[in-house]
């Protein structure tokens, strides 16, 4: 199989619209039905909701700080109309794992996996954790297709088509291919 892949010079926010095109691109390419797209404003979950309209679209929101919701209730009801699903859960790279190293000052295994996928690009970790939180909430199929779309900071800057896992089973999830993502760090 010959496919396209898109290198972006920089990532960030700029890099929305394009990477949501080209993710919709190769979804309908391949009839991908299930999207799962990170989106902490809201932002890009309101972008991804105009563009997967009839898609199973799953926007993961991680929770940040308990008892705040940074969502804007405007993006928050487009997303709702466009029929997406909000999931807010705990990162699967870094709850309970983020709490020893705060107390103990020690690494632990999450923070390797983060820091090994982040080696790509922080979007491409973002996307394989994004699926796996939305697998561990029976959002998307377990071991089907799905298309993750993550970013650096604010927006998204990178796609991947991947079979996605829970969470306690990460280690059997395939990136099937790099759909786009930046070549270097922004800043």
């Amino acid at each position: 199989m010959e496919t396209r892949a898109v290198y972006y010079e920089q990532g960030g926010q700029e890099r929305t619209d394009e990477t949501l095109r080209l993710a919709k691109e190769r979804a309908d390419a391949l009839g991908i039905r299930d999207i799962v797209v990170a989106s902490y404003s809201g932002f890009t979950g309101a972008r991804a909701a105009e563009v997967f309209k009839g898609y199973n679209l799953v926007v993961v929101a991680g929770v940040v700080r308990p008892d705040r919701d940074p969502m804007n209730p405007d993006y928050r009801a487009a997303m709702e109309a466009a029929g997406a699903k909000l999931l807010y859960t705990g990162h699967a790279f870094g709850m309970l794992g983020r709490a020893v190293n705060r107390k103990f000052n020690v690494i632990q295994v999450d923070e390797l996996i983060a820091n090994v996928l982040r080696l790509l690009s922080e979007g491409v970790k973002v996307a394989c954790e994004i699926a796996c939180m939305a697998a561990d909430a029976g959002l998307i199929p377990v071991g089907g297709e799905v298309v993750s779309i993550g970013g650096t900071g604010k927006g998204a800057d990178s796609a991947v088509v991947l079979k996605a896992t829970n969470t306690h089973t990460f280690f059997d999830t395939r990136i099937l291919e790099i759909i786009c993502k930046p070549r270097a760090k922004k800043g």
